[in-house]
C-alpha cells in the first residue's frame, strides 16, 4: 500500500467520444485483476478514513477491500464490497464520487484521489466473472415483508432482508424491475444486464418478483396490510417539476424521464414515439444534475443537430458527476452557465423556436451553505431550440392509499423515523426519494439497508 507517490491515478480505459456516441454500450472498460491492484495499492490506509467516514453514505469497507484487492485476493475484497452495499457494481459506475468517496479521499489533494468507484465496480465485475457468489440462506424465517417499488431503495431493503433469511415479495407497477437503474439511467452509464442480474440473484436467494403490478390499482395496500408482517415503501420520486412558464406543455417539451424512458423502451426492443425523435434537430436541456448530464448525451447518440445545456449556476456548483459533466464535453455538448429560463418561445405556426433565458450571478451563501441565484437585468437573450428537455428534479407522486392507512406525508414527501425509516404506520417503513425527494442511489440504498435492519429488529426480537 501506499504506492501514490510512484504510481498516478489512472481512470479504466473509454471508448473515444467518436466511437461511444454511435450507440449506447458502456464506454467504460473497467479493471482487470493485473490493473486493479496497483490503482489499489495507492491507499495510504488512513487512521480515520474519511471515504468511509463521511464521504460514503453506506460506510462501505473501502479501505479493507482497497487492502484486499491490493493484495490480489479477488474473494475477500468481493465479499467485503457486498456486505455493506446491495450493488456495489452499479454504485461504482453511476455515484458522483468526486462529490463523495473520491472528494473526501486523503490524496485528492495533491496526488489524486483513488479511483475508489471503478475499483469497486471492477471487483464485483471481476468476482462474478470468477464464480464468487453472495451468502444467502435462503428463506428461513416465518416473517414475510412486502416490499413496494424495484428501484435502488426497494432493492436495498430486500437484498438485506433476503441475506437475514426472510421472505420478499417486490410488486412493481412496471414491466421490467429496477426503477430508476432500468429507466432512467442509460446503458452507456449502467448496462442494464447488471441491474437485470442483481433481480435474478434475488430471485434464486427467495425473492417473489410481482411486475406490471401496481398498488392501489391491482392490488389494494389494505391487503398487504393482513397479508405481510411489514411493508417497505420505495416508491420513489417520478414527477417531473416544470418551471411554471407559458407552453411548458407544448408537445416538443419533455420531461427528462419522459424522453429517458422512451429511448430507453426502444433500446430494450421497443419502437420510439415519433415526438421523441430528435434527430437533425436542436436540443436544448435545462438543469445541472446528473440526469441533465444522461438527457443531452443521450440526444448526441439520437443524431441531435445541436445539444446546448443551460444551467443557472456555474461548473463548479453543478450537482451533478464531474466525470459526467466532462464525458458531455468530450462528445459535444455546449454549455451555456449563469442563465436561467425565462418563457419558451414559439413562432407564429406554433412551433417551439427557442427558450428565452437571463443571465445570473451567485450571491453569498445561503442558510444551507449553497450560494444563491441573483438575476442579471436587462440580460434576456434566446437560445434557439426545436426540442426543450427539463431535467429540473422531481416531485413525489400523489398516492391515495397513504392517508387512507394513516402514513403522514409533508408535500408529499413520506414522513420516517430517521434513525429506523418508520413511518407513522407502526409495521411500515419508507426510504428513498419518496422521502428525501430526488436524491442519489446510494442513499436510498443506504435507507432501504437502514429500514430492512429496523425491520430485522422488529419482526425477530422474540
Amino acid at each position: 500500500m501506499q504506492n501514490f507517490t510512484n504510481t498516478n491515478r489512472q481512470e479504466p480505459q473509454k471508448e473515444s467520444a467518436a466511437a461511444r456516441v454511435r450507440g449506447f454500450e458502456e464506454i467504460y472498460r473497467y479493471y482487470s485483476l493485473a490493473q486493479v491492484a496497483p490503482q489499489a495499492e495507492r491507499c495510504i490506509q488512513c487512521g480515520d478514513p474519511f471515504c468511509t467516514a463521511i464521504g460514503c453514505p453506506l460506510g462501505n469497507y473501502i479501505p479493507q477491500w482497497l487492502e484486499a484487492i491490493a493484495g490480489r485476493d479477488l474473494e475477500k475484497a468481493f465479499l467485503l464490497a457486498n456486505e455493506t452495499s446491495p450493488f456495489p457494481e452499479v454504485l461504482g459506475r453511476i455515484c458522483p464520487h468526486s462529490h463523495l468517496c473520491e472528494g473526501a479521499c486523503t490524496l485528492n489533494d495533491g496526488y489524486g484521489a483513488i479511483t475508489i468507484g471503478s475499483i469497486e465496480a471492477s471487483i464485483t465485475d471481476l468476482g462474478f466473472a470468477a464464480g464468487l457468489q453472495i451468502p444467502f440462506p435462503g428463506v428461513t424465517r416465518k416473517q414475510k415483508v412486502a416490499v413496494i417499488g424495484s428501484g435502488p431503495a426497494g432493492l436495498s431493503c430486500a437484498h438485506f432482508l433476503l441475506r437475514a433469511g426472510i421472505q420478499v415479495d417486490m410488486y412493481e407497477r412496471a414491466a421490467e424491475p429496477g426503477g430508476l437503474l432500468a429507466i432512467g439511467i442509460p446503458n452507456f452509464k449502467l448496462d442494464k444486464r447488471i441491474v437485470r442480474r442483481r433481480f435474478d440473484i434475488l430471485q434464486q436467494a427467495g425473492l417473489n418478483l410481482h411486475l406490471n403490478c401496481e398498488v392501489g390499482r391491482d392490488v389494494e395496500f389494505a391487503g398487504l396490510l393482513e397479508q405481510y408482517d411489514a411493508l417497505f415503501l420505495g416508491l420513489g420520486s417520478t414527477g417531473g417539476r416544470l418551471p411554471q412558464l407559458d407552453h411548458e406543455l407544448h408537445g416538443n417539451v419533455f420531461l427528462s424521464m419522459e424522453f429517458l424512458g422512451a429511448v430507453q423502451q426502444r433500446e430494450s426492443g421497443g419502437k420510439l414515439e415519433r415526438r421523441f425523435d430528435v434527430r437533425g434537430k436542436r436540443v436544448v436541456v435545462i438543469g445541472g444534475g446528473d440526469t441533465a448530464m444522461d438527457c443531452v448525451r443521450t440526444s448526441i447518440r439520437e443524431g441531435a443537430e445541436t445539444v446546448t445545456c443551460v444551467y443557472r449556476r456555474d461548473e463548479a456548483n453543478m450537482p451533478g458527476s464531474v466525470k459526467e459533466y466532462h464525458n458531455a464535453i468530450e462528445e459535444g455538448v455546449e454549455f451555456y452557465f449563469h442563465r436561467a429560463p425565462q418563457q419558451i418561445i414559439l413562432d407564429d405556426d406554433g412551433r417551439l423556436t427557442g427558450v428565452e433565458v437571463l443571465e445570473t450571478c451567485l450571491a453569498e451563501p445561503d442558510a444551507d451553505g449553497r450560494r444563491a441565484i441573483k438575476e442579471v437585468p436587462c440580460s434576456e437573450h434566446c437560445v434557439l431550440a426545436d426540442v426543450l428537455i427539463l431535467a429540473l428534479g422531481f416531485d413525489v407522486e400523489d398516492y391515495s392509499f397513504l392517508p387512507q392507512a394513516g402514513i403522514d406525508t409533508r408535500h408529499r414527501r413520506l414522513v420516517i423515523d430517521r434513525a429506523s425509516g418508520r413511518t407513522s404506520h407502526p409495521r411500515v417503513f419508507a426510504g428513498g426519494d419518496c422521502h428525501r425527494g430526488a436524491h442519489l442511489a446510494v442513499t436510498a440504498a443506504a435507507d432501504g439497508r437502514r429500514a430492512a435492519l429496523a425491520i430485522m429488529e422488529q419482526l425477530l426480537k422474540d
